[in-house]
């Protein structure tokens, strides 16, 4: 349940549309609903304006399904991270009005019947990759900020093999309020971006690369040791992390803008 869906609740007993007992039983499953092997946390959007994202690794499909279920019937956006196809498949026909985005191995199910997240922010968000092997990251990212109500960019395979790329998109690089860039290899392209613009840079490292590349941990040090001041770095592959980390940021400088 999200602050509207709780205002339209205290207005209807304002206004004598339902009854205090009725209001009552559509809440009693807050703040946490005891599945047993879950225990979800309602009150999530309330504090955080984001219900909780079910990560479907170490899940079995059933669990999934009645998780999302719940959310979904507290009139919250349902989001499921690094589902693979094979399992939404099994799952879709129990999950009504479910989307699927391959790339980024998330299913969406949007509350209200809605085509479209709400936009909450005009703070916009641009999310780059170093190579089309990063799309999936990144892709990871680009969705988890649009979902949560940002606008979203992408620039895709401007790595430093080929800086040049890059400059095509001098327009969106100043038109972003925040930017997400997704490396793997040696990772220098947040180095890159971070000493080219003004504004938040949050660094993804891939397990993208070869044998030294480690899975990952070589970028993700060069990124950590980046020369270019203010380059925040979350975890490898966390294309997640990155998204809600640049939505929370866009969110603030929306605020601020309308003051």
């Amino acid at each position: 349940m999200d602050k509207s869906a709780l205002l339209d609740i205290l207005n209807k007993i304002k206004s004598g549309e339902i009854s205090v007992a009725s209001a009552l039983d559509k809440l009693k499953n807050y703040p946490i609903e005891n599945l047993k092997f879950a225990r979800i946390d309602h009150h999530r959007a309330l504090r955080q304006y984001h219900p909780e994202v079910i990560y479907a690794p170490g899940k079995s499909n059933d669990q999934i399904v009645k998780i999302a279920r719940r959310i979904a019937e507290s009139k919250c956006h349902v989001l499921i991270s690094r589902l693979e196809e094979s399992r939404f498949r099994l799952i879709k026909k129990q999950l009504r009005g479910i989307q699927y985005f391959a790339d980024a191995r998330l299913a969406l199910i949007l509350s209200g019947k809605k085509l479209k997240p709400d936009l909450h922010t005009n703070a916009l968000i641009l999310v780059c990759s170093a190579g089309t092997s990063d799309i999936p990251v990144a892709e990871e990212a680009a969705l988890t900020a649009w979902i949560l109500g940002c606008p979203v960019e992408r620039l895709y395979d401007v790595g430093v093999a080929g800086i040049h790329r890059l400059f095509e998109g001098k327009e969106l690089l100043e038109k972003a309020a925040v930017i997400i860039v997704v490396a793997g290899m040696e990772g220098a392209l947040p180095s890159v971006i971070g000493g080219l613009v003004d504004k938040p840079v949050i660094a993804v490292p891939t397990s993208v690369g070869y044998g030294a590349s480690f899975g990952g941990i070589a970028a993700l040090l060069a990124m950590l040791n980046s020369c270019a001041s203010g380059v925040t770095v979350v975890n490898i592959d966390n294309g997640f992390g990155a998204g809600m980390a640049a939505a929370k940021i866009a969110r603030l400088i929306g605020q601020e803008k309308k003051l």
